[in-house]
């Protein structure tokens, strides 16, 4: 970061297909376990499963929603919501945050947002339409279903009044929110902030739609091996549910209020391809990771760099293509660079793949390990990485390189360092 004020994580929120909360999520990750299972139905009207060409993802298990969120928010919200509301919660129970003064309230913010937004809420609303008519429709229709609406409820709930900034950017989302999030902090206009992501897209229009344009793999009859990034066999990614929270504080007040500090940000880049809506491209990736490395100061020494949490969807082309960018930017300087993928055992959650990732990730700094890629079998050519494959990796770890690109060419990388 650019600034003499430095930025630091101090809280953790999550809940995804491997835990409701950080502690189990992280136990399952470096015990290589999978959360992707068959799926029998959704939670809206929808044809039966069997006319869907993909039947298995990564969903949210035995979540409470009246205890984690509460009933009135239940109600008036979003499922997507649920996920991100209860990550905050989490968040900022982690960081010793208990209640803002209204004082603080006003240089305290939120940027957590989804990358899909309220799929479900349109979908029960057209059977409700379809059924009952438009005047059965729902007040909190609308309301409950911009993709907005997270950050907003956030605020409402914990008295925040700082800078309120959801960034939308498909599969970068989360990584977006955490990189502004810290440059807001960076730049003296917030002295903490809630960023992260919470998505919820394993209904009938996520699941048809990705695979409609041929994103997700069908490997119905083996769901738990069908993430595998970097295998010769992948054919596509596995949607996944769920949120990731975090709390950043400017580093000298964080100290001050005797705060656990986890890692600090020191990069963060972004760029855009202006090639194509869906296909990833090389040279946009590139300047995004340089971009990042530029704002850490290692632009020269990028082989400070000692673990890569990747993109990493288990696609025939993108996994190559970030492996080649990794391989070029740093791995060429450093041949024992450990680059990983934690979407082989959580499916890719889009808007929240970014921010559960940069927990990960700075989670690797605390525990110094490297989480492992499972399912990697049959190394694909032109990947030359350590890939951490289907083992967790004890290693020194002081810097982390937290990837994102998502659909419209949007990219996004963040670098943490070990405090």
């Amino acid at each position: 970061m650019k600034s003499n004020r430095r930025v630091v994580v101090t809280g953790l929120g999550m809940v995804t297909p491997l835990g409701n909360d950080v502690p189990t999520t992280w136990a399952n990750i470096l015990a290589g376990k999978s959360g992707v299972e068959t799926i029998t139905g959704f939670d809206t009207p929808a044809p039966d499963i069997s006319e869907f060409k993909v039947r298995f993802a990564a969903r949210i298990k035995d979540f409470d929603v009246n205890a984690l969120v509460g009933k009135k928010d239940a109600k008036r919200v979003d499922p997507f919501c649920y996920y991100g509301i209860a990550a905050a919660n989490e968040a900022l129970k982690d960081a010793g945050i208990d209640k803002v003064s209204e004082e603080d309230s006003y240089k305290f913010g939120v940027c957590v947002s989804s990358g899909i937004g309220g799929i479900e809420t349109l979908e029960g609303t057209k059977a409700t339409i379809d059924k009952k008519g438009p005047s059965k429709i729902s007040p909190f229709c609308i309301p409950s279903s911009i993709i907005n609406m997270l950050s907003g409820i956030i605020s409402i709930n914990h008295g925040l009044r700082g800078p309120n900034v959801p960034i939308v950017t498909a599969c970068t989302t989360g990584t977006h929110n955490i990189g502004m999030a810290a440059r807001l902090i960076a730049s003296g206009d917030a002295d903490a902030m809630l960023a992260g992501g919470s998505e919820k897209a394993s209904n009938a229009i996520g699941m048809g739609g990705f695979a409609a344009a041929r994103a997700l793999s069908t490997r119905n009859d083996d769901p738990q091996g069908a993430s595998r990034p970097w295998d010769k066999d992948r054919d596509g990614f596995v949607l996944g549910d769920g949120a990731g929270v975090v709390v950043l504080e400017e580093y000298e007040k964080a100290k001050a209020r005797g705060a656990k500090i986890y890692a600090e940000v020191v990069g963060f880049g972004m760029s855009a391809d202006g090639y194509h809506m869906t296909m990833p491209y090389a040279a946009g990736q590139e300047r995004c990771v340089q971009n990042a490395l530029a704002d850490a100061d290692l632009d020269k020494t990028p082989e400070a760099i000692d673990y890569v949490n990747a993109h990493g969807t288990s696609t025939p082309l993108g996994d190559v293509q970030e492996s080649q960018v990794v391989e070029k930017m740093i791995g060429q300087y450093r041949k024992d660079l450990v680059m990983s993928s934690t979407k082989s055992m959580t499916g890719h959650l889009l808007g929240a793949a970014g921010a559960i990732e940069s927990i990960f990730s700075v989670l690797a700094i605390k525990d110094q390990v490297a989480p492992p890629t499972i399912n990697l079998e049959n190394l694909d050519e032109g990947c030359n990485l350590d890939y951490a494959a289907n083992a967790a990796k004890k290693m020194k770890i002081d810097y982390v390189l937290n990837n994102s690109f998502g659909f419209g060419g949007t990219n996004g990388s963040v670098i943490f360092k070990k405090v």
